[in-house]
């Protein structure tokens, strides 16, 4: 394995996700390339604000999530860079590995239940049926209650 790509957008999941991706990638002496993919929905509600300079998108180096998975990425002794990309977000992700080559994808999942993926969308499951490279989806641990004693 030479290149894996983790996406991450900040969340616990992806952050979840980025941990298990260079641990990986430390093990297999593989360089990584972060994603942060934003969904053009994004930008756009940006510019409604009239404070906000017209026509701006975003640069690589304000954004907070890459400066982040770069920084552990360097702590760990992994090779790594970073892309920030705007529109669909499976899309742009699947699109990023095939350009890079990536021996797989990396990305975090919340465990959504069908209603809340419908309303609040869903990353990996779309992502599956858009590439062919392997995806280690990375799941937020379950959160267990207490036993009775």
């Amino acid at each position: 394995m030479k290149t894996i790509l983790i996406a991450t957008d900040g969340t616990e999941p992806a952050q979840q996700a980025v941990h298990v991706g260079l641990e990986l990638a430390a093990d297999e002496n593989a360089s990584v390339t972060f994603v942060h993919a934003k969904p053009l929905v994004d930008l756009v509600e940006g510019m409604e604000d009239p404070k906000a300079p017209a026509n701006r998108v975003p640069a690589l180096e304000e954004d907070a999530v890459l400066r982040d998975a770069l920084e552990l990425a360097r702590e760990r002794g992994v090779v790594a860079q970073a892309e920030l990309l705007l529109g669909s977000v499976p899309a742009q992700i699947a699109r990023l590995a095939d350009d890079i080559d990536a021996d797989m994808i990396v990305v975090g999942s919340r465990s959504l239940g069908p209603l809340k993926r419908a309303v609040l969308g869903s990353v990996s499951r779309p992502l599956l049926g858009m590439t062919r490279r392997p995806v280690l989806i990375v799941q937020e641990p379950a959160v267990r209650e207490p036993s009775a004693v």
